[in-house]
């Protein structure tokens, strides 16, 4: 386990040495091949990480970009590494409120009754997994959006033009009352992993290409303090990724939903 630890400490420099390579206080935005993640280790004489997609995937999702990077971008500005192509990655200069999806801590939680079999909470595998399949079980994708929707895959890989291989963690079909047909790619994290715009991108042109025909609602989910789901309806406009609607609900047994609870809840509708 130390050598792996040792490995990842080497994906800052690594990702900074690259950065510097390209980076002038005039440029917005520039790309990078994968495969320059190795020239950049043997330049710094410093191991060659054995999962090159690793390391974007840390900075894109689990980690802050290191500080040599952050420092150059200016007040208002950050930067962000969205993929470019097969094995292409792009860094671009974007809002700071472009950044992240952060669930708000002013918004009271549902409380839903917990449908989940007991043999899947015991076996999940991950905080990813394990949230997937609460979303799945309790139906929140229909409470939340109104929908009546199926889980159509998990985890598709694929690859998008423009964008490279991309992996949606679940993708959604659903119709409304009028029959209209939706298609719905899910992202979720758990534990220090991070919502990201860019993912909720990707997942769009994914089924903007895949889906023409439906109307695509891209959600994503994450779990928060006191087994919380925090649940965002995102879009996009003028290329910034903005949160239409953002809802929190706890799974709890039925019989901690009282009456009163049940009236109050009844009253929002």
């Amino acid at each position: 386990m130390a050598g792996n630890k040792d490995k990842s400490a080497q994906y800052a420099p690594i990702l900074t040495h690259i950065f510097r390579k390209y980076w002038t206080k005039k440029r917005t935005e520039f790309e990078f091949h994968r495969d320059e993640l190795v020239g950049a280790a043997e330049a710094l004489r410093v191991a060659r990480p054995d999962n090159l997609g690793d390391v974007i995937y840390s900075f894109r999702y689990r980690r802050a970009l290191p500080a040599e990077i952050l420092t150059t971008a200016p007040k208002g500005k950050a930067w962000i590494i969205e993929g470019a192509g097969r094995s292409r990655y792009r860094f671009r200069l974007v809002g700071v409120e472009g950044t992240s999806i952060t669930p708000r801590e002013d918004i009271a939680a549902t409380k839903i009754p917990d449908a989940t079999p007991e043999i899947i909470s015991a076996y999940a595998l991950g905080d990813e997994q394990a949230l997937l399949a609460k979303v799945r079980y309790n139906r929140l994708i229909d409470v939340f959006l109104g929908l009546t929707t199926y889980s159509l895959q998990n985890h598709l890989r694929t690859y998008v033009k423009g964008m490279g291989q991309i992996e949606i963690d679940e993708i959604y079909v659903g119709l409304n009352r009028n029959g209209a047909h939706y298609v719905i790619p899910v992202q979720a994290k758990g534990g220090s992993d991070k919502l990201s715009p860019v993912q909720t991108k990707q997942d769009l042109e994914c089924c903007r290409a895949k889906f023409p025909d439906l109307v695509c609602r891209p959600v994503s989910a994450q779990f928060m303090a006191d087994d919380v789901i925090a649940l965002f309806e995102l879009t996009t406009e003028g290329g910034q990724v903005l949160v239409v609607e953002e809802r929190h609900y706890r799974l709890v047994p039925s019989a901690q939903i009282d009456a009163e609870t049940k009236r109050r809840y009844a009253s929002r509708s």
